[in-house]
């Protein structure tokens, strides 16, 4: 499925670019980052892929109730196994869900919204892309030799107006 086929590629980006990154850099904070860090970003993508394999089985996915595991944030390694954990489990077939979520703090109880695993997957690909964004602008700050893929955390649909642009 393309889909999937699309988050494969991104997570073999981010393993490979965790791969390059010391263990202090996957740490340091980063001043362009509000002081955080890489392994916070990295973190944030793969709860939330979490979230959606949890929410898979129960049928209702809430992002908002991650667990926020500063393990994943501070052991890139451990960060490494749990992005192909996720990548082996994405070949789920699509389904019916519900999208948990308080969007306003005030709220006594969330919102409940129809959606469907493939929408939720091409969700958190756009999310991750997002954070990989985020991540290259720290690696910039804390690495002088980490080798980002000339895409890394650039949107498909960006890539191929680029490309449109430049026929």
């Amino acid at each position: 499925m393309q889909l999937q086929q699309a988050v494969s590629n991104i997570f073999v980006q981010l393993a490979g670019t965790l791969e390059q990154l010391s263990g202090q850099e996957y740490v340091c904070p980063c001043q362009s980052l509000s002081d955080h860090t890489i392994g916070q970003h990295v973190r944030h993508i793969i709860e939330l892929f979490q979230c959606l394999e949890h929410g898979y089985e129960s049928g209702t996915v809430n992002y908002e109730k991650r667990p926020r595991d500063r393990k994943i944030e501070t052991d890139k390694l451990l960060a490494s196994l749990l992005l192909k954990q996720i990548h082996r489990d994405l070949g789920r077939s699509d389904r019916p869900l519900l999208l948990e979520a308080s969007y306003d703090h005030q709220a006594m109880q969330p919102v409940q919204i129809h959606t469907n695993y493939f929408r939720e997957v091409a969700y958190n690909l756009e999310h991750t892309i997002h954070h990989m964004a985020l991540i290259r602008i720290g690696i910039r700050e804390v690495s002088s030799s980490v080798q980002l893929p000339e895409n890394f955390g650039v949107a498909s649909s960006t890539v191929k107006h680029k490309q449109q642009c430049a026929q």
